[in-house]
Order: structure tokens, then C-alpha cells, then sequence
């Protein structure tokens, strides 16, 4: 009989996994024996960490959409149907459509979304860049700004030792807030105030979550100007008077707020009834090797859906593809996954408009920070333009 495998997302991890798919199972799929089908809730595919440089006027964003259909192999069907409601017992997902799409395998990339309003005032006095939206209206405010100060926040999931869509973003972009302001001649008259939580999953009373990369903050901060603070775990905005409160009881004012959010899994995730994280979150109970979602012997998950402690992040989900891919295929031919995730990122931040700096690390190993420089910034925006696209057809 043939095995049908459903994935859910149309996102980085989706695209990967489904062209991975294709690519290892095709002698199956030429025998009309494997049926790949992906549903999701656009007909686009966007690259979201090219929303950043929208916001300091580096792209307009275009060239960071392409359509979804383009990007999957001809053997994947591409419907474009929500997701509405997830039946693990049953083997099906239904849709907003009302077709309920049955399974033997199923994978889950869904990602996460920002939830602003589970701070009071943020979502009326704050701006992000983890949207599209988000950073365009960054961009008209850091247009206009002549002086003053911007105060920047980030926030964690309250399930523990979770991090936020994409850790290390915060810190590149407080520091291309500070190379554009200096492109314009505009730095002197305008402080930059980066804050961060007491807790950070494994770091307290620190800038980052990992603690090389945290002890390494304030020197770099210094050496620009920008002001630091720790043990500033935002908890409520005053939209009106443009004042951030803590949790530990400080206030600062601000002229713009560029924070990073509360993040949550996605609705149909969060009302599945598979998750056990805090606060309603959604983040799914994930097995940190086989990247299944535990209790769950033919669901897999990958990227910013899973309750890991690894980074919700490109340079993740990159390494988690082929181990689902590969677990999958080897199940469909053998009966048993064999492949497993140690926790592997790779990526390269954009610290500053020009400087690129590599990091790597793993569930063992923290980030060993390193200089960054022209070389870097010249591969992550090659990859952001090209190279991306291919990595998401399964080229790379």
C-alpha cells in the first residue's frame, strides 16, 4: 500500500524536509509506493531574517519572497489549505477547507509567531523585525528619528530553557541600529540602550543566553557606545508616556522600542492538545535526537515548533532537516529511524552592516565567539540573495 507522508508548513523546515524527502525516496516514488504532500497557509515563501535589513533601509524585502511552488520538486503536491486541527490517534489533519489529509508519517514545521500582546503596551508602543511588517515600521521610525534614545528588549518563553525566535538577532541588530545611525551622521544624538532578562535559559544577570558569547557583550557594546543593562526583564509598556517597566521594578523611557517579543507555537499547534509547555506556548514535547514528537511514533518536528533548547533559527533547522529526512526514509525501508541530532547550528550573524561573524555549536558546546569581519557579512548576504534558495530546493 502506498505510504502517504503529510508535512505541515511551508517554511524553511518544511520546504527542506519535503524536497530532502523527495530527493531520498524517489526510487520509491518512481514505483508509485511513497505519496509526498506539504499544505500550508500561503502560496509564498518568505526568508525571515532578511526582514532585518528592511528595517535599516538594506532591502525593500522583495527579494527575499519567492512562491512556494517554485521552490518544492515537481513529486511534492503543494496545496495551499491551513491547517485547522491535528488527529494524531487517527492519522489525519483537517483544514480550513474542511479536507482532512491522512497519513502515515507526518511532519510538523509550523514554526512560531509573535505574540506582542502578552505584554501590556508592547504591542502598542513597541516595533520588531522578526516580520516583514514589523521592520518596515521600524524603518519609517528610524527615518525620521533625529535624536533621543532607543531602548532595546527581549523577552523569553516562560517555558523554561526555551529560547526566542532567533537568539542572536537582538544582538545584530543593535549593532546595524548602530552603524546606520552613524551612516547618517545622527550617532551622537541618539542613545542606543540594549537590555536583556535576568534569566536567559541557562545565563543569569547576563546579555545572552550562552555565556562566552555574554561575557564577551559588554566589550563590544562599550567599544561603540551602546549603553547595557541586565536583569531587565520586561513586564509591561506605558504607550503613552513611552516608558518600559521590569519585572525587577526599573523603568526606562524611550523614544522607539525595538523588542523581541513573546513568541508562541502557532494556533493549530497550541489548541492540538500535544503540547505540555507553560502558558499556553505550544512549544511540542520533542525527542532531542530523533526529532520526534515524543509519544508519538510517526510524527516528526523540527525548527521553531519544538520545545528544544537549541536555537529557533535557520542555522538549526538546516541540521535538523536531513536527520528527519533521513529517520523517515529509513523507517519507510527498514522499520527504524537511524540517524539522530546532536544539537548542531550553524550560521553566520550579522554583526553590523559589514561584519560577519561565524558561529557554530551544539547541545555540548556553546558558541566560542570569534572577530567578525567584511569576509563574514560578504557570505551571510551571499547566502541571504543565493544561496538560501538553493539550500531550500535541497541543493546545499
Amino acid at each position: 500500500m502506498k505510504k502517504k507522508i503529510l508535512i505541515v508548513g511551508g517554511g524553511t523546515g518544511g520546504t527542506m524536509t519535503a524536497n530532502n524527502l523527495a530527493k531520498k525516496l524517489m526510487p520509491e516514488i518512481d514505483k508509485d509506493e511513497i505519496e509526498i504532500t506539504m499544505i500550508s497557509d500561503s502560496k509564498y515563501h518568505y526568508y525571515k531574517p532578511g526582514a532585518m535589513y528592511v528595517a535599516f533601509h538594506k532591502s525593500e524585502g522583495h527579494e527575499f519572497v519567492r512562491e512556494q511552488r517554485t521552490l518544492l520538486m515537481p513529486e511534492i503536491n503543494f496545496i495551499v489549505d491551513p491547517a485547522v486541527d491535528i488527529d494524531t490517534k487517527n492519522n489525519f489533519v483537517k483544514a480550513k477547507s474542511g479536507q482532512k489529509y491522512s497519513y502515515d508519517f507526518l511532519v510538523i514545521s509550523t514554526g512560531c509567531e509573535a505574540a506582542p500582546e502578552r505584554i501590556p503596551g508592547l504591542k502598542e508602543a513597541g516595533d520588531w523585525f522578526y516580520t516583514y511588517e514589523g521592520a518596515r515600521n521600524l524603518a519609517k521610525k528610524f527615518a525620521t528619528i533625529k535624536k533621543g534614545r532607543v531602548l532595546v528588549t527581549i523577552n523569553f518563553p516562560k517555558t523554561p530553557n526555551i529560547p526566542h525566535q532567533c537568539g542572536i538577532a537582538p544582538v545584530e541588530t543593535t549593532i546595524m541600529l548602530h552603524d546606520y545611525l552613524t551612516e547618517k551622521g545622527l550617532r551622537d544624538d541618539i542613545e542606543i540602550v540594549y537590555t536583556y532578562p535576568k534569566v536567559a535559559q541557562g545565563v543569569t544577570d547576563g546579555l545572552f543566553m550562552q555565556k562566552p558569547t555574554s561575557d564577551v557583550l559588554p566589550s563590544i557594546f562599550d567599544s561603540i557606545g551602546v549603553k547595557h543593562q541586565t536583569g531587565f526583564t520586561l513586564n509591561k509598556v506605558d504607550a503613552q508616556n513611552k516608558i518600559a517597566y521590569s519585572a525587577e521594578g526599573e523603568e526606562i523611557k524611550f523614544d522607539i522600542l525595538m523588542s523581541t517579543p513573546p513568541f508562541i507555537a502557532s494556533k493549530v499547534i497550541r489548541e492540538s492538545g500535544l503540547s505540555k509547555a507553560l502558558d499556553d506556548e505550544g512549544w511540542l514535547p520533542t525527542n532531542k535526537e530523533t526529532l520526534k514528537v515524543k509519544g508519538l511514533d510517526n510524527v516528526y518536528t523540527l525548527g521553531d515548533t519544538v520545545d528544544l533548547s537549541v536555537s529557533k533559527a535557520g542555522g538549526t533547522v538546516h541540521n535538523q532537516t536531513d536527520v528527519v529526512a533521513d529517520n523517515i526514509a529509513s523507517e519507510i525501508r527498514y522499520g527504524y529511524p537511524t540517524e539522530s541530532y546532536d544539537g548542531l547550528v550553524i550560521a553566520i550573524a550579522q554583526m553590523g552592516l559589514s561584519c560577519g561573524m561565524p558561529l557554530w555549536y551544539n547541545y555540548e558546546k556553546d558558541v566560542q565567539p570569534t572577530p567578525c569581519s567584511k569576509l563574514g557579512s560578504f557570505v551571510r548576504k551571499g547566502f541571504n540573495k543565493g544561496i538560501y534558495w538553493a539550500a531550500a530546493r535541497g541543493m546545499v
